[in-house]
């Protein structure tokens, strides 16, 4: 059976030994713990270690720095979010309108993204050009591409789902929700998708 263009661009699960398997464990569910005790900026790398009770080596050969730990936290989110896209029930899943799944996927998108912002700022943000090079962000432009050209035809739907991302990146969406609140933010990116697609 062929794959979808979008499944094509969901990850693989990596093997890996089973001492690294659960360190990746430990670091991981320590780094969530002191994030969400003390915000991520509150956290030193230093302090995950030893939380996690491995090396600093170790952490840092696996993850890099904090950008790269929040990219393997929001992993299992993305993933999840993923799934729902590719075979979840309409109208976020196969079966609805173009139109309607690209409202459900603003809407979906924006409750993964205010419920992680921390995280998904540091992810985004870490050097220039960051979020261009998540795997997670190629699937999503593939998505909002594909919805745009199906509901808008004729238009650059390639270029239009970079703009509408865009209005979806973090650090805008940070700002807007720190200048008018979080549910005036969202309404804000959905009328804009709604005004495209309508």
């Amino acid at each position: 059976m062929l794959e979808s263009p979008l499944e094509l661009l969901v990850g693989r699960p990596v093997q890996e030994r089973a001492d690294a398997a659960r360190n990746r464990e430990k670091v991981l569910a320590a780094a969530a713990r002191l994030f969400a005790e003390k915000g991520v900026e509150g956290v030193s790398m230093d302090a995950i270690a030893a939380e996690a009770g491995v090396g600093k080596g170790t952490l840092f050969r696996r993850f890099g720095d904090k950008s790269g730990l929040a990219v393997a936290l929001l992993d299992a989110r993305e993933s999840e979010l993923q799934q729902r896209i590719l075979s979840g029930p309409p109208p976020l899943g196969p079966g609805a309108p173009a139109a309607g799944r690209l409202a459900a996927f603003t809407a979906a998108y924006l409750d993964y993204l205010f419920a992680h912002l921390d995280l998904v700022r540091l992810s985004e943000t870490a050097s220039p050009g960051a979020r261009y090079r998540i795997g997670a962000y190629r699937f999503w432009h593939r998505h909002v591409a594909i919805l745009l050209a199906e509901s808008c035809p004729g238009r650059d739907a390639d270029v239009l789902a970079h703009t509408l991302l865009a209005a979806m990146g973090a650090e805008a969406a940070g700002v807007l929700k720190e200048q008018y609140g979080q549910a005036r933010a969202a309404a804000g990116i959905t009328a804009l998708v709604a005004a495209l697609t309508g």
